[in-house]
């Protein structure tokens, strides 16, 4: 059945042809034989063409713009004159190769191709190349984003940044117009693109060598390399094929700031192997090693007491570093910088990078240790201070600072003193300094004390004026009666100021013969009480008052109405004149001033060593104990973390070099798209620069 179908499909054909040659011919001149024999003869002197491949062409005609090609087809076809190279010949009879891009435009005109066709014939020897890694010769031709233009075999290729060498170039400009061999890593058919790389090449000239140095690696041991990149963390050094890191804490035995400062790129350097992975094939290098370490003659060069010059290189709460000599740093704390001045932090004095001297107060080889100061190189101003502030001498100080146990006064820049609380007035019993000063007034004192070993000056306030306790012995003899005024509230009875302004205690069973529920609303402050002194104390300074005493006396009337306005339940005329008026717990006022059996001197040195010492022990024990335990903890531990995270980068660095050829080739072949027009290029590249940027503002 088939058979028959072939039959008449070539039947139909014949009579086709035919029907085509009568229209040049006279087919009455011919017999139906000889028609089918012609018309078999006119069918095969046609090629069965197909749009896209190759075909010889002979040139059957030539003018100034164009060749005439004959193909074999129906009709002839032309090229133009410029898909021939100025060298190629050009003549009548010549065979070229051509593709056929149309057997038919709009115009019925038959479209060939020369340059296609050439094209072809150089992609298939490129794949050829890649399937087989053959090693093929191109030029560099110019420099575009991210690498370089190649002509391999007149195709352009591209060749990323990174695939040059195997060292960072940095002069990408100086690789234009040399002549290089290339390996094709990379070709994209749908595109045409063409991605090469030289970096390979080397890369597999010196495996062996490579793996000879990694075979041969050895702690201790010396090697020469080229400075390859350089970091924020450290230095990358090319040992001959394989890269070494020197991080920064061992570049120098000295604090640097970055690698920078102590080596350049390409310069050519020895180091010491430290450590080295073979299964990550990472090593670990030292340059700082190979220099004898500044601690060993540290005694020869330094004795304590020495002045030294250096630069302050950090600043920690508790003091400054300095930085003597290249690996060996003293510590200045706050306590030795100045002799007047209280620093809470050293920034105050000094600042990074400063140089500054200073002397060399201890010296401990062992632990790598050097405590130096600066106070010491001026006279200590204490040991003048009893010249110029004796015992007894007084003076009008500002107040710096107040605490629950006194105020500090500063006398001049850098000299403070303390007025204890009991200082601050022989009448009243202060709860806190701010009932007497506050902070920035003046305030006249007279010199108690000066400790010269514990840098402390004792002030007196009160005692500016005379002691009023030798003349309140007669004032307030017990018996007398006394206008008083509540001015606080405490938990067993109230203050009341007399009329000399000094404050005496009236308990709280001598203002009721029956328990008071609520002080403060029965005598609120302000409250005008008239009482009867019942004890005197001018040792202890205390007086106590009485109101029950005082109103036995008073007429009935007066009673009731000091009943009723206080508020005092089942209290009657009679409970207030029959009360014990002898009968009361002072106690309660004791804490205003002198503990019993204690004399004064015991007093101020059980209350100023116990309160005065609070604050200076909060920051000198603190800030001075943390010397011994940070000083080696800021310099390792930090180094350690430092040298952690910078792992990290490390890693990202070197996972980044080994991805980024496959993220160069992804990137090329969307930004160097050969093509033979230079708009597309142009408008390409002007399209990835566009996306670049997005990518960057992300």
């Amino acid at each position: 059945m088939s058979d028959q179908i072939e039959e008449t499909k070539e039947e139909v054909k014949m009579e086709a042809t035919v029907f085509e040659m009568g229209k040049f011919m006279n087919a009455d001149d011919y017999s139906p034989e000889e028609l089918h024999t012609l018309a078999k003869l006119y069918d095969q002197s046609f090629q069965d063409l197909k749009e896209g491949e190759i075909i010889k062409g002979k040139i059957v005609g030539i003018t100034d713009d164009n060749v005439v090609l004959d193909i074999g087809f129906k009709s002839d076809g032309t090229i133009s004159r410029n898909d021939f190279l100025p060298t190629e010949e050009v003549k009548l009879g010549l065979e070229v190769d051509v593709v056929i891009e149309s057997t038919e435009d709009e115009d019925g005109n038959l479209l060939l191709s020369k340059k296609r066709a050439d094209f072809l014939k150089v992609w298939a020897q490129i794949i050829d190349a890649h399937e087989n890694e053959t090693i093929l010769t191109g030029k560099i031709l110019k420099r575009i984003k991210g690498g370089m233009v190649v002509d391999i075999m007149g195709i352009e290729s591209f060749l990323p940044g990174s695939q040059i060498d195997i060292r960072p170039v940095r002069d990408f400009d100086a690789f234009v117009g040399q002549t290089m061999d290339f390996k094709i890593v990379k070709i994209n058919n749908a595109t045409e693109n063409v991605v090469v790389s030289h970096k390979a090449l080397i890369e597999e000239t010196i495996s062996d060598q490579r793996k000879e140095i990694l075979e041969g690696l050895d702690k201790g041991q010396i090697l020469e390399g080229i400075v390859k990149a350089i970091t924020d963390f450290g230095v990358f050094v090319d040992l001959g094929g394989v890269d070494g890191l020197v991080h920064i804490t061992d570049l120098s035995w000295g604090r640097i700031n970055h690698p920078s400062e102590i080596v350049k790129l390409d310069e050519k350097i020895k180091v010491v192997v430290t450590d080295f992975d073979m299964e990550r094939k990472r090593i670990s290098l030292s340059l700082k090693q190979l220099q004898p370490h500044p601690w060993e003659k540290i005694e020869d060069n330094y004795k304590i007491g020495d002045k030294v010059d250096g630069r302050v290189v950090s600043l920690t709460d508790y003091g400054a570093f300095i930085e003597i000599e290249k690996g060996i740093e003293g510590l200045i704390h706050i306590s030795e910088m100045s002799w007047t001045q209280h620093i809470s932090h050293p920034s105050q004095h000094v600042s990074m990078g400063q140089n500054i001297e200073a002397i060399i107060l201890s010296l401990d080889k062992g632990d790598k240790k050097i405590s130096l100061g600066m106070k010491q190189l001026t006279p200590d101003p204490w040991q003048e201070l009893l010249k110029k502030y004796p015992v007894g001498s007084k003076h009008n100080g500002t107040a710096r600072n107040l605490t629950n146990f006194g105020v500090f006064v500063e006398l001049e820049p850098g000299i403070d003193g303390l007025v204890h609380i009991s200082d601050l007035s022989w009448t009243k019993k202060v709860r806190h300094p701010g009932e007497i000063v506050k902070k920035g007034e003046q305030l006249e004192v007279i010199v108690l004390g000066i400790d010269t070993d514990d840098r402390k000056i004792s002030l007196g306030h009160k005692q500016v004026s005379d002691n009023p306790w030798d003349n309140f012995e007669t004032v307030y003899g017990v018996g007398k009666e006394e206008e008083s005024k509540v001015v606080r509230i405490i938990e067993k009875g109230v203050i009341a100021e007399l009329a000399l302004g000094v404050d005496g205690f009236i308990p709280a069973s001598q203002l009721s013969p029956s328990k008071i529920k609520n002080l403060s609303v029965s005598f609120p402050i302000d409250s005008k009480l008239p009482v009867k002194i019942v004890e005197f104390d001018k040792e202890n300074k205390k007086i106590v008052l009485s109101l029950l005493a005082a109103m036995k006396d008073k007429t009935e009337a007066e009673i009731e109405e000091y009943i009723s306005e206080h508020k005092l339940e089942k209290v009657g005329v009679e409970d207030i004149r029959n009360a014990d008026s002898g009968k009361f717990d002072a106690s309660a006022f004791v804490g205003f001033d002198e503990p019993v059996g204690k004399s004064k001197e015991t007093r101020k040195k059980v209350e100023k060593v116990a309160e005065e010492k609070v604050e200076e022990v909060k920051e000198e024990t603190a800030e001075e104990t943390k010397v011994e335990e940070k000083v080696e903890e800021v310099k390792e531990e930090t180094a350690e973390e430092t040298k952690v995270e910078e792992k990290v980068e490390e890693a990202k660095e070197e996972t980044a070099e080994e991805t980024k050829v496959e993220e160069v080739k992804e990137e090329a072949a969307e930004e160097t798209k050969v093509e033979e027009k230079v708009e597309e290029v142009e408008t390409e590249t002007e399209s990835e620069e566009k996306s670049d940027s997005e990518e960057e503002s992300k």
